[in-house]
């Protein structure tokens, strides 16, 4: 039992660290999201390049936390699960915000309408950047919300290494007293042994003894029945 928690406990901490470098990895992916509309030419290919990198590393991520949470079981496995769908989810709508700013629908643009199109680029950015900060929140309470998660699995690690060492002392001490009673039993057995060969040896004496009166018995009958005759 004390193993399945333990084990339980480092698959949480494991878990735990994979969330907060993926809340790290696409609270960066956001805001360079955010920059990728306003770029141009071989800045705008290099981070398009940058944030593909990064999309991948947080994929990895994902599955790596979806490997853990299937070698899990009961209750501790059905809220990972839900946590990593949340993820995913997020992940998804990134992946959509990162192609419609890599790949924008409008590149044609009316020269004529010069200042509807610097108003609605205004109003676009605001948009991003209101959407980048409500992100940017929701990754500070998911890394809030990990580390909660690290201090709870952490007290949980040090309660099994608490139980862990209690048992071992407890295991401990009934190893020293079978070794007492092994002792113990090696005296018992050692007394009992000579108490058994001091009786032989005294059976031995009172039949060596018993044996003499026998014969003397038997040579005072024999010479007084002779001195009779």
């Amino acid at each position: 039992m004390g193993e399945r928690r333990c084990s339980v406990a480092k698959m949480a901490i494991l878990i735990d660290n994979y969330e907060q470098q993926y809340a790290v990895l696409t609270a960066d992916i956001t805001a360079k999201i955010s920059r990728i509309s306003i770029l141009s030419g071989s800045e705008k290919r290099a981070l398009v390049q940058d944030v593909d990198r990064q999309v991948e590393e947080a994929q990895e991520l994902l599955e790596q936390m979806e490997l853990e949470v299937r070698g899990m079981t009961g209750a501790a496995r059905d809220r990972l699960c839900g946590r990593v769908e949340s993820h995913r989810a997020e992940l998804k709508r990134l992946t959509q915000e990162f192609q419609s700013a890599r790949n924008p629908k409008d590149d044609t643009i009316d020269m004529g309408g010069e200042e509807n199109w610097d108003s609605g680029i205004m109003e676009d950015q605001r948009k991003r950047l209101l959407d980048t900060s409500e992100r940017i929140d929701r990754t500070g309470r998911t890394l809030q919300n990990g580390y909660r998660m690290v201090l709870e699995t952490e007290e949980i690690g040090s309660q099994v290494l608490k139980d862990l060492h209690e048992q071992r002392e407890t295991i401990q001490r009934s190893r020293g007293r079978l070794r007492e009673t092994d002792a113990e039993l090696g005296r018992g057995s050692r007394l009992l042994t000579g108490m058994i060969v001091r009786a032989l040896q005294q059976r031995l004496i009172l039949a060596l003894v018993a044996l003499v009166l026998i014969i003397v018995a038997c040579f005072v009958v024999y010479y007084s029945f002779r001195s009779k005759g």
